[in-house]
């Protein structure tokens, strides 16, 4: 009894989940101009979103802003977590401290605070992709530090010494000992920092060009007066989206299995 009702759980707390997200693929391929009324079977909302040239722009600038994002926040997160875990215990400490506050912080206080400091201090032209990077990378960063962290901690740290006594130099023996025992935190990290760059609004909404849309923006903005076809087409690109998070988590579980059953053997 006590196995049935935590397994009842389990599927009662995905369904709570993942339902929503089902409906919402039912709907992208039907007729269906509004949520509560199903018609018939239908292609058209991906047929929309892959002829309209104004989709086809806002989703290429969206993954393109989201991949620099991605690569400037592993990088400088990547080096921030490796120079505070080999650095004294009271700098490490403030480091900590400073990555925790990003975090905590709510995005639209961020947003904020960089649309002042660009475009009223530093005079930025807001027409440039300047704040909004600068925005997205400030949310993105302290997450690849809290992914990178865990890594380097778990790693064999005898063998960078070894390198060292062997004749590498710092910048040697990083690159050949600590880079590859940390890499899964740092895909760790530069996945999540996709996402979030990908999912971001607030930052996105305060800092971007005005002729400049985001998947969350332009979304946010479609429910405020889009044509019906641009709205159901939005429902095409959402199950795309999940369709997509899933098959990378899906391949990245399978790759860590793989790699832990080669490591047994």
């Amino acid at each position: 009894m006590k196995k049935i009702m935590q397994s009842a759980c389990i599927w009662l707390v995905l369904l709570f989940l993942y339902a929503p997200i089902l409906i919402l693929v039912v709907y992208s391929f039907t007729d269906s101009t509004m949520i509560g009324t199903i018609k018939g079977f239908s292609l058209q909302n991906y047929v929309t979103l892959f002829t309209t040239p104004e989709l086809i722009q806002m989703i290429v600038g969206t993954f393109v802003l989201a991949i620099g994002v991605g690569v400037i926040s592993t990088l400088l997160g990547t080096a921030g977590a490796i120079g505070a875990f080999y650095s004294k215990k009271q700098v490490r400490g403030a480091v900590d401290l400073a990555n925790q506050i990003p975090v905590i912080n709510a995005d639209v206080v961020t947003g904020f605070s960089i649309c002042i400091l660009m475009i009223a201090i530093f005079k930025v032209d807001k027409s440039t992709f300047v704040p909004l990077v600068i925005g997205q990378v400030s949310l993105c960063t302290p997450f690849v530090y809290l992914s990178v962290l865990p890594r380097l901690k778990q790693m064999d740290h005898q063998l960078y010494e070894a390198a060292l006594d062997l004749g590498c130099t710092p910048a040697k023996a990083l690159f050949k000992v600590i880079i590859p025992q940390i890499i899964p935190g740092i895909v760790s990290g530069f996945m999540t920092a996709l996402t979030l760059s990908l999912d971001d609004y607030f930052i996105s909404t305060y800092t971007k060009p005005a002729t400049f849309d985001t998947i969350s923006t332009y979304v946010v903005n479609a429910t405020k007066g889009a044509q019906t076809e641009i709205k159901t087409a939005l429902w095409a690109l959402s199950t795309l989206i999940f369709v997509l998070v899933t098959a990378v988590v899906f391949i990245s579980n399978i790759k860590v299995k793989n790699g832990a059953s080669d490591e047994k053997i």
